[in-house]
């Protein structure tokens, strides 16, 4: 990952896969053991940020059940239709309920 996050739909955050992978080949890169040139990556999601598709070995995350919405906070949100647009289980979808305070 890149330090920073930008996206509507992750399926995993990077951040413990990663140190759990590194974890396992710090050895392996410490005493030279892989080749020379070796690309590990994650893609959060099956969007496949970051040119995953094109690593040695890559972990990609993906959705286990659709994301949940939170009504109440989902029309004030600044960019709904990129939401709507990148989820991958077309779970998001533009809807008005009347919510309980008005």
């Amino acid at each position: 990952t890149q330090g920073w996050l930008h996206c509507h739909t992750p399926a995993t955050d990077a951040s413990g896969p990663v140190k759990a992978t590194m974890d396992v080949l710090f050895d392996d890169f410490k005493n030279m053991r892989l080749p020379a040139h070796l690309r590990v990556s994650l893609a959060c999601c099956l969007n496949m940020c970051g040119a995953v598709h094109c690593s040695d070995i890559a972990i990609l995350g993906y959705h286990r059940k659709p994301p949940m919405l939170d009504h109440e906070w989902l029309d004030k949100m600044c960019e709904i239709p990129l939401a709507i647009a990148a989820c991958p289980t077309a779970a998001i979808k533009p809807s008005k309920i009347e919510m309980p305070d008005g």
